[in-house]
């Protein structure tokens, strides 16, 4: 009997642990977005597997930073915008603000050109695609609530695994895709310029606005530190692997048959997949992937624009409660999305677009970064600071990662 009164209380940890994800899969699943798909599919279209290794060697860093915005979250209570206020004054939380804002409004014009791409690979025009999606990214938010709004953005962002069957069906040649990793032409701009790329696209500054200030709203105490970071560690890997596998698949699908090609919309991606998975399996797994990562991306880094321009100007900004309670919060949130949905309604669907907004966000991780991990020295408690030679490695890291990011746009631009 003790047995089974020790094993119920166990399960009913743990299921209490899980209905506090959140906030860290959330994060990841809408980092692997339309941008990174789209960037992911160029790298793989272009150079095979050769710029695989860059995401998977990013999972560490990945990690390691958003674990210290759990930390920010939790034992300090407040948003990285309103931090960033408090401890080194409006000039800095200003420049974190425009940065965000550049970065948010970059990625929702990719994820926008997702959702009008998989709507015509159905024939379906943007007029109609867009409006739609704009009506349902607001619906989800104005519910009020957390909880309603993780579980439905979640379950949209389960449709990106269906990546995993995108490149189950393609049955990459591994011979093949050996032989690429050991041809690496580090010296050419584009394959320097794809890097920088997937930097950007793995470091959005959205993300650590978003995680923090979530973590924040939701009142996480220390008894939910553990398993917030374990969530983000599962997220970190869940979210390069889904990229992986849409790099994969194109590079077995194009760059393996002899003649590697740009692409040059979110369709031809689609209807590159659909020739060896098969037309209607191919649009409809890709279709899913593709328009669950946009809307889940759409909605969190919209929520991350709202809190953090919130914290930096200092007016209402929470989640629970509904537009009546927060109506600036909900008034970003929408103008963002409405803006974006315009924009893409009235420029074309260009990969180049997508690509270059991951670029550019590499170009803005020195700033953010840096300023993450100057509070995680001076902010935290000292009990749940990290050590100097911890932060000092994630510094290190972070230095190495953003001079890649910044040689690898360098070369780009000088094409």
């Amino acid at each position: 009997m003790a047995d089974f009164q020790a094993l119920m209380r166990r399960s009913g940890d743990a299921l209490r642990a899980t209905a506090g994800w959140g906030p860290g899969l959330l994060v990841m699943l809408a980092d692997c977005d339309a941008g990174n798909v789209v960037t992911a599919a160029q790298s793989g279209a272009r150079w095979g597997v050769r710029l695989l290794p860059v995401l998977l060697a990013l999972i560490p860093l990945l990690y390691m930073i958003q674990e210290l915005c759990v930390r920010l979250g939790i034992f300090n209570g407040r948003g990285f915008g309103e931090l960033v206020r408090r401890r080194f004054g409006a000039l800095w939380a200003g420049l974190a603000a425009a940065g965000l804002f550049v970065a948010v409004m970059g990625s929702l014009v990719t994820e926008f050109t997702g959702v009008a791409g998989v709507g015509e690979m159905y024939g379906v025009p943007r007029y109609v695609t867009l409006p739609l999606a704009v009506c349902v990214l607001l619906a989800v938010v104005a519910t009020g609530s957390h909880k309603r709004v993780d579980r439905v953005a979640m379950l949209i962002g389960m449709f990106e695994l269906s990546f995993f069957a995108v490149v189950w069906h393609a049955r990459p040649d591994f011979s093949t895709l050996a032989r690429q990793l050991q041809d690496m032409p580090f010296r050419h701009a584009e394959f320097s310029y794809l890097a920088a790329a997937l930097i950007g696209a793995t470091f959005n500054p959205w993300m650590i606005f978003y995680q923090q200030a979530a973590v924040a709203d939701k009142k996480f105490t220390s008894l939910d530190y553990h398993n917030a970071r374990v969530e983000t560690a599962l997220g970190s890997v869940l979210t390069q692997l889904l990229t992986g596998a849409v790099l994969v698949a194109t590079a077995a699908t194009l760059s393996n048959a002899g003649d590697p090609h740009g692409l040059q919309s979110v369709g031809e991606i689609g209807a590159a997949l659909s020739s060896v998975v098969g037309p209607e399996a191919g649009r409809l797994l890709f279709g899913a992937g593709v328009l669950g990562a946009s809307l889940v991306a759409a909605i969190v880094c919209s929520l991350a624009l709202a809190w953090g321009i919130g914290e930096v100007s200092g007016y209402s900004r929470s989640l629970e409660g509904g537009p009546t309670r927060a109506p600036w919060f909900f008034g970003v949130y929408a103008g963002a999305v409405g803006v974006s949905a315009l924009i893409v309604g009235i420029e074309p669907d260009l990969v180049s677009l997508n690509v270059g907004a991951q670029v550019l966000n590499a170009l803005m991780l020195p700033l953010i970064v840096g300023l993450l991990i100057a509070l995680a020295a001076v902010a935290l408690p000292v009990a749940h600071r990290p050590s100097r030679w911890y932060l000092g490695l994630v510094g290190a890291l972070a230095a190495i990662v953003c001079v890649a990011g910044f040689a690898g746009a360098a070369a780009g631009w000088l094409l």
